[in-house]
């Protein structure tokens, strides 16, 4: 039975949803605009579908709109993709084809050859473990804020960081989407005036990576030495050298000059974007040459010898000598902390060792070398923490 009636939806002056029944509602905006909207359920989907503003459209006239749409609706027509069929010329099945996750692959097609591998394999696994089983399939047009907290509100307090990011990720895809007209209205993964009024304020995300003390990083070079294999090898390496996981286990024969005792890796394989020179001591050239015949690419090749070894390799060796107490990346901080408390090389040697952009922008535009002879002398030092 309806519930309104043209008397009462004239005098209504708070703002608020009121509803007639069977799907129609007066929606008064905080400026008592007034306007009808039609919601109804197809496929399991709940859409809201714009009838018009009053007193242009009267009460009368968006009841016979609302039957006509529950008319199509029993028809298993969707009066949403309809609408949009019309006004951009594609059919309704082209428009239910334009689903999240083919926006997604989309998205990063586009932006991908300017994001490192690292990047752009954690942007397709995050959205896959957690977004596509989600709103995958969902048709863009028809994604709403419950489908983002769907998705995001049972990861939120678990794995705060990576909600965050796939929150930002959405939001990105959705952008592109309504900047090609795939999509209307705002965004429903917008943070600011919107997420952060539905969700819990997230603790601090800075937590330390798990990493041993100088002394103990020694004695696990003794244990390494034992073990047979790339990943073992590529674990000394990234703890002599002190790069990331990635740069270690993506090493190739073409970034090594051994004669000049130099390893660059290039920019595109770097976080920071910027090519890192490290020189080599005999050491760490004497672990690159226990791996020379192995593979004419790669300096740590997998097992098949199709590709470098995977990320998880050096994680393994780790757990394999049962050392619990520390990630592969937090061999960085074991080396910054060591270069701190036992030598005297200054601050800017030991962050630009580490790949670093310097603190200061001012700093960083006058310092444009990588100080490479200065830190020479200082990875003669690292290897005594593999005596």
């Amino acid at each position: 039975m309806s519930k309104l009636t043209p008397k009462l939806v004239k005098a209504i002056s708070e703002p608020g949803s009121y509803q007639d029944g069977r799907g129609l509602q007066l929606r008064v905006s905080a400026q008592l605009r007034k306007s009808w909207v039609f919601r109804y359920m197809i496929n399991g989907r709940r859409h809201d579908l714009s009838v018009g503003s009053y007193p242009t459209v009267s009460l009368r006239e968006a009841r016979l709109a609302a039957d006509k749409y529950r008319l199509e609706i029993s028809r298993g027509i969707n009066p949403v993709l309809e609408r949009r069929s019309a006004r951009e010329g594609r059919t309704a099945q082209e428009l239910e084809a334009q689903t999240f996750q083919t926006e997604a692959a989309r998205y990063i097609r586009t932006h991908s050859p300017s994001w490192s591998a690292k990047h752009s394999q954690q942007w397709q696994s995050s959205l896959a473990k957690h977004v596509f089983p989600v709103i995958g399939s969902i048709p863009l047009a028809q994604i709403d804020t419950d489908d983002v907290l769907e998705v995001l509100e049972p990861i939120w307090s678990v794995i705060p960081v990576t909600a965050s990011r796939l929150r930002n990720r959405i939001e990105l895809v959705l952008d592109a989407a309504k900047a090609r007209k795939l999509r209307e209205g705002e965004n429903p993964a917008r943070w600011r005036g919107h997420l952060d009024k539905l969700l819990p304020r997230q603790g601090s995300r800075v937590k330390p990576f798990a990493s041993l003390s100088a002394e103990d990083t020694a004695r696990l070079m003794y244990r390494l030495d034992s073990l047979e294999g790339a990943a073992a090898r590529a674990t000394e390496l990234m703890i002599l050298t002190a790069t990331r996981n990635s740069e270690t286990c993506g090493a190739r024969w073409s970034e090594l000059d051994l004669e000049q005792k130099l390893w660059t890796i290039p920019g595109e394989r770097m976080k920071t974007g910027k090519t890192h020179r490290i020189p080599l001591t005999e050491t760490m050239i004497e672990v690159i040459n226990q791996q020379i015949g192995q593979h004419p690419e790669w300096v740590f090749p997998n097992r098949r010898r199709t590709g470098c070894i995977p990320g998880n390799a050096i994680g393994r060796v780790l757990d394999t000598l049962k050392v619990h107490m520390a990630v592969p990346h937090g061999f960085r901080a074991t080396f910054r902390t060591w270069a701190a408390e036992t030598t005297n090389y200054p601050r800017e040697v030991c962050e630009m060792a580490l790949a670093h952009t310097l603190g200061s922008k001012v700093e960083a535009a006058y310092n444009r070398g990588d100080l490479l002879e200065k830190r020479k002398g200082g990875d003669a030092e690292v290897e005594r923490l593999s005596l």
